[in-house]
């Protein structure tokens, strides 16, 4: 007599629609020294070619930095380490850092930004300082920050006046420099006022190509301490809402949601500026490179690499 099995296989991730698997493709992802080193071979997490941010913490030694930086480039990514320009006292430092990036990393992409501290260090508060140093120079891709919701430490009045008219100083470096350039943006949750931004800066001549942050799987308690803590803006009430759901306040929120309005968006709408997605992920590397595979990001192509 035959024997039947009706052994249960387990469910598989829902198919990714066409408009998020395109969005997704080369996405981008960021590392600190101390997460990079929970991870035994970055090679068993991302696709081929995936560029990793190496995010520079105040106080993290210049060190640490160029040995993570170093350690993914010898897996095989593109490395794409911060130059926060409030932390860096002077020209001579940033000039050493850079050559200890280039000789022992062979980088040759950075992320250029402020920087969270409230007072400098030193002689730079603002990331066009670094770029009018000359420094850069040769660098194949620069990218400069963006802040969707807007920035209270730039603009304390709560309008976008100061950074609206950075990204116009960062769109006139681009159009005279020879280095590829984006703005990689803070992380955000709700679509809509993306979106708005984005159509925004195209209307005041703004054509850099966005890279949006997204937050990658987490809970929910540790999404609102990082929102606060990072400035989020109104986006933020996404998170809230939430909250007040009790069946949902101890789920792990996914930026499904979030991602699927944008890439929706962007099939409809030739020439939108988000170019891809940077995730950030604050609820662990492993769980957030496979939310992106799960979700079609299988495929490690850098945008407009």
């Amino acid at each position: 007599m035959a024997l039947f099995n009706f052994r249960r296989e387990a469910p598989s991730a829902p198919a990714a629609s066409a408009p998020v698997e395109a969005l997704l493709k080369g996405y981008s992802i960021e590392v600190m020294p101390r997460t990079a080193e929970k991870v035994e071979n970055f090679r068993d997490l991302l696709p081929e070619g995936t560029r990793v941010y190496v995010a520079h913490i105040e106080g993290t030694p210049i060190e640490d930095m160029v040995a993570t930086a170093k350690r993914v480039a010898s897996e095989g990514f593109p490395v794409m380490p911060h130059f926060p320009a409030r932390i860096i006292k002077d020209k001579a430092t940033l000039a050493d850092w850079i050559a200890r990036y280039r000789g022992e990393a062979g980088v040759t992409q950075a992320l250029l930004l402020a920087g969270g501290v409230k007072q400098p260090v030193g002689d730079f508060h603002c990331s066009m300082q670094l770029m009018e140093t000359g420094l850069f120079d040769g660098f194949e891709r620069l990218h400069v920050a963006g802040h969707p919701e807007g920035n209270k430490d730039i603009d304390p009045d709560g309008s976008d006046r100061m950074v609206m008219e950075a990204l116009r100083c960062k769109q006139a470096f681009h159009e005279r420099s020879d280095a590829k350039m984006a703005i990689a943006t803070q992380f955000c949750f709700e679509a809509d006022p993306v979106i708005a931004w984005a159509e925004r800066l195209a209307q005041e001549g703004i054509d850099l190509p966005i890279h949006i942050g997204v937050a990658g799987p987490a809970k929910l308690q540790t999404l609102i301490k990082f929102a606060i803590a990072c400035g989020v803006g109104s986006s933020l009430r996404v998170l809230q809402k939430r909250a007040m759901d009790v069946t949902k306040l101890l789920v792990p929120y996914e930026p499904t949601d979030f991602v699927a309005g944008l890439a929706a968006h962007k099939a409809k709408n030739h020439g939108f500026g988000i170019e891809s997605v940077h995730f950030f992920p604050l609820g662990g590397i492993k769980t957030n490179a496979q939310w992106a595979k799960d979700n079609g990001g299988a495929s490690g192509v850098p945008a407009n690499s």
